[in-house]
């Protein structure tokens, strides 16, 4: 859940929220609607999403990276899930918690530079096509926080 929230609901237990303290509380109750629908839409749309991204990983690599990117495809799904989740909490840092050191360790290897550059491009331009403005704003920031931890 929201750092913010959190506080707040800790403050709650001491003292009425203030005015200001209920309307940032208010704009993640209202916000809780899209980010279900989006959540839901990239549940269900997780496989065509994924095999978008593999067919233009697959063009834009050599087939001797074929276990790279098996390797690769296999754990973006994994970060794309991460992601829904801190979308649908408001929360960028429970992918950190979460996921961000173990995908460090394991998907930054050297090895797969090119396949993470190529996913991520791939992954991006698929979210453009799959997404509206709106939903992309709330997901981008999570995906930008995975695409630097293994690419930088």
């Amino acid at each position: 859940m929201d750092a913010k929230v959190k506080e707040l609901i800790d403050r709650a237990q001491e003292r009425y929220l203030k005015a200001n303290e209920l309307d940032a509380l208010d704009r993640y109750v209202q916000s809780l609607p899209t980010r279900l629908q989006l959540y839901r839409q990239l549940r269900d749309r997780e496989i065509p999403i994924m095999q978008a991204v593999a067919d233009r990983v697959v063009e834009d690599l050599p087939s001797d990276e074929t276990p790279n990117i098996e390797k690769g495809i296999r754990n973006l799904a994994l970060v794309m899930r991460y992601c829904a989740m801190g979308m649908l909490l408001n929360d960028e840092g429970f992918l950190k918690e979460r996921l961000l050191g173990w995908l460090e360790q394991v998907m930054s290897q050297p090895s797969m530079r090119k396949v993470n550059d190529s996913l991520y491009k791939n992954l991006n331009q698929v979210l453009r096509q799959e997404l509206n403005a709106d939903q992309l704003a709330l997901m981008q920031p999570l995906i930008t926080a995975a695409q630097v931890t293994l690419i930088y």
